[in-house]
């Protein structure tokens, strides 16, 4: 792999892409033939994904393909999964596909194997959570665990509650999780209301057991718990038995009062936002058990092994990374919207949007050189048919182009029938449709057909052509919910090696976490600080405390 990255604008294919964009684009309602379908339906593990209602042909694949081998996204990927330190500005390797190697494979990177440390760690993961579900582990009173608080935030919260939410029917009855994240009071307020101290479970995931939103809940939390157990508990044994910490910072640990023997940790080559496979799951360990987080990480390495060894023309996840760079950078699209058919993904776009957005939202390359071109997409979404009631209409009649994924799963969790309908037959019907409706529309002259008045006509066309990609799986299980995940990593992985950016790195999110430090003695009422803001912050102070009656 080269030191620095290919700007993909000087590359023979990416004028190749910008000619083809330039042309008429395919018209779906004469290019969607039976041959095209076959040769864009791929199988990836569980996963059936039809490519064939997106704006391309074979020329304009030639030309992605021709992209990613100009770029050398192939020998980044071998990099990335032999543990190179393809994290630049943080001098890291990336890999979050070596928390889902088996035990006895093999992965050396800076001079030592690191499978065994995964599979040690996962082991001592396992064994609490079996101890929690048993009841063998118990509060400080000898009562049985009901309740599972993980405390954290960004990626220590979106994945492992995404999943909870996912694999609700694979939950053990009697336990249950709540996840806190907001550093607003009221998040906490919330997720507590209700909550029997004495049956209740804290799981803090910091790996520095330093982030600002995360340790504040936690020592909320805390207050919380020792002001609500009965009188004469001890404190410092009703912490031990009732917080237990995702860290590796030990000493930090220790500090605040758990027992460093109860701390998970993980690596430096995982970043945040890949990391709910990792020992961050904890609380998704707990609730659906090891058994069924094992056959999790199964799909996950499904997937990587998919990415790493799949032909370029059959690679799912690199055909729908280049897919998106085409849509991006040549057709204008700025949005790409992810819409489940399944309620219990109804956390997935919220997931998805810090794994792309955190990881392609940046204006330089690896190189520190500023880019030329557009990066990242806005990812957005909600569960159909929901949506269909909502945002849709900008889809199909509005005049943004927004590529969209549509997720369904041939067997319901929940086969429930209104007596005569079996109602998710009728779910599949409107996924179908609309993918349908969005490819095809409707023309000026099928709407005359209806005998719609002519005044009306031009309102109820529908232009068509709207590209779509559907994915399909037989149910939702651990194992799928485990693929889908793996199958967006590999997708934000391909369009960052085909931008030339560092995918891996978060420095965005810093600046604002600073400030926000530097600012809270003036909103406190530091006159002499307040002083030294601009105008516009000075003046939201004073609002602020004026109307808190400070």
């Amino acid at each position: 792999m080269s030191t620095g990255p290919v700007d993909p604008t000087t590359t023979t294919a990416w004028t190749r892409l910008a000619g083809l964009a330039a042309a008429p684009r395919p018209d779906l309602r004469s290019t969607l033939t039976p041959a095209w379908v076959e040769q864009q339906t791929l199988v990836a593990a569980d996963l059936h994904v039809d490519l064939s209602k997106n704006l391309f042909d074979d020329e304009v694949e030639a030309a992605l393909l021709a992209l990613a081998e100009e770029v050398d996204l192939h020998g980044r990927r071998r990099a990335m999964f032999a543990g190179e330190h393809i994290n630049v500005t943080e001098d890291r390797a990336v890999l979050h596909t070596a928390l889902r190697l088996p035990a006895g494979a093999s992965l050396v990177v800076d001079g030592h194997d690191v499978v065994p440390e995964v599979h040690d760690v996962l082991a001592r993961a396992y064994d609490f959570a079996e101890r929690v579900r048993s009841g063998d582990w118990t509060g400080a009173t000898g009562r049985r665990i009901a309740t599972v608080v993980n405390i954290g935030i960004g990626g220590s919260d979106l994945g492992p509650v995404m999943a909870y939410e996912a694999l609700e029917p694979y939950r053990q009855e009697g336990l249950s999780c709540r996840f806190i994240s907001n550093i607003d009071p009221t998040d906490a307020g919330q997720e507590l209301k209700g909550l029997d101290p004495e049956t209740t479970l804290f799981i803090v995931s910091s790996k520095t057991f330093g982030t600002l939103e995360t340790l504040t809940n936690a020592r909320l939390c805390k207050a919380w718990l020792l002001e609500r157990l009965p009188a004469g508990t001890d404190p410092s044994a009703a912490v031990a038995q009732h917080f237990v910490a995702v860290s590796t910072a030990l000493d930090k640990v220790a500090d605040f009062g758990i027992d460093p023997d109860n701390a998970f940790g993980f690596w430096d080559w995982v970043g945040g936002r890949y990391s709910m496979d990792s020992a961050i799951g904890l609380s998704l360990m707990v609730a659906v058990g090891p058994e069924r987080f094992t056959e999790m990480l199964a799909g996950f390495h499904a997937m990587d092994e998919h990415f790493r060894t799949a032909p370029d023309t059959a690679n799912v996840p690199l055909k729908m990374g280049l897919l998106n760079v085409w849509y991006t950078n040549f057709l204008g699209a700025h949005t790409h919207a992810v819409l489940p058919y399944a309620q219990f993904l109804h956390r997935f776009p919220a997931y998805l949007q810090q794994l792309t957005m955190e990881s392609n939202g940046k204006g330089v390359r690896w190189d520190g050189e500023a880019v030329g071109y557009d990066t990242g997409e806005v990812f957005w979404g909600e569960p159909g048919t929901n949506g269909q009631h909502a945002f849709y209409q900008l889809i199909h009649q509005g005049t943004r182009l927004v590529p969209a994924d549509f997720i369904a799963f041939a067997r319901p969790s929940y086969a429930l029938t209104d007596g005569d309908t079996d109602v998710h037959e009728l779910f599949l019907a409107n996924f179908l449709a609309q993918t349908k409706a969005l490819a095809f529309g409707r023309t000026a002259d099928e709407v005359r057909a209806e005998g719609v008045a002519e005044d009306l006509v031009s309102a109820r066309t529908f232009p068509g052509n709207r590209p779509t990609t559907s994915i399909m799986a037989p149910e939702l299980t651990p194992g799928v919910l485990g693929q889908l995940v793996a199958l967006y990593e590999h997708i934000t992985f391909v369009e960052g090696a085909v931008w030339g950016i560092d995918s891996f790195d978060q420095w965005g999110v810093e600046l604002g976490k600073q400030l926000a430090q530097e600012l809270r003695p003036a909103v406190a009422g530091d006159a002499e600080v307040a002083a030294e803001q601009d105008p516009s912050t000075q003046s939201l102070i004073r609002y602020y405390q004026e109307n808190r009656g400070r």
